[in-house]
């Protein structure tokens, strides 16, 4: 690894932590030795990174340093083409339109050098085997997430049967051929999952139902660890 690339490397692990991180977890995230580490730190220091250490506990950057969001590693760029790639392939219309305008956003303002990395990337996404029709707008449905507002909809569970209820919608979860529409229910008093496939109705008012979208998805997600026994990532 290039040194440049290095200490860009350095700093965006220090960014993505939000505890201190030791120069033993630097360099062997790094691979070099913790000498390196205090050297990079130091350089970076002198450049005016606004980075914090102290002996025995770790380095901090500051929350409030910046940097342009497109100085992206090779293995970065193709991340960024495979998560677009699957969302192209089996996200909604809005959601697959906007992945590909992303992959020409992304390859319009990266060094020539890495443009190789999106027009020949070494990975790719299968594609998949068919997706179910979503029985409900996702695009307005994802508008509605963020403004927290109600939905009724008219759902057929797995055994057939239909019923009506008023949701709080929560998150959209994508598998691979499914689409999950995390919600607090109305009528059941808890959270529930609909299948957007077997959603038959669907009216978006314009009511609020008085949460923040912040606490709801903390909330559902509080529910779903301990009713699942498992910790989502984040």
């Amino acid at each position: 690894m290039r040194r440049a690339d290095r200490l860009f490397q350095l700093i965006q692990i220090l960014r993505r932590s939000s505890r201190p991180v030791t120069a033993d977890a630097l360099a062997a995230e790094l691979e070099v030795s913790k000498r390196s580490i205090y050297r990079d730190v130091a350089d970076l220091i002198g450049q005016r990174v606004p980075i914090r250490g102290e002996a025995g506990i770790g380095y901090v950057l500051e929350r409030d340093f910046d940097m342009p969001p497109l100085m992206l590693t090779p293995d970065e760029l193709e991340a960024a083409v495979l998560g677009a790639q699957w969302v192209a392939e089996r996200g909604d219309a809005a959601l697959a339109s906007a992945a590909r305008d992303l992959v020409a956003k992304i390859a319009a303002v990266v060094p020539e050098r890495l443009r190789p990395f999106i027009a020949e990337p070494t990975i790719g996404a299968p594609l998949p085997l068919g997706v179910a029709v979503d029985g409900l707008d996702m695009a307005r449905t994802r508008a509605w997430i963020r403004s927290g507002r109600k939905i009724r909809i008219r759902y057929r569970d797995d055994q057939g049967r239909e019923s009506e209820r008023t949701i709080w919608p929560v998150i959209i979860g994508y598998a691979e051929a499914v689409r999950l529409l995390a919600a607090w229910c109305e009528l059941r008093s808890t959270f529930r999952h609909f299948r957007t496939d077997r959603i038959l109705a669907a009216e978006f008012r314009d009511e609020r139902h008085g949460v923040s979208p912040d606490d709801l998805r903390a909330r559902w997600r509080r529910h779903f660890e301990a009713e699942r026994g498992v910790r989502l990532p984040g």
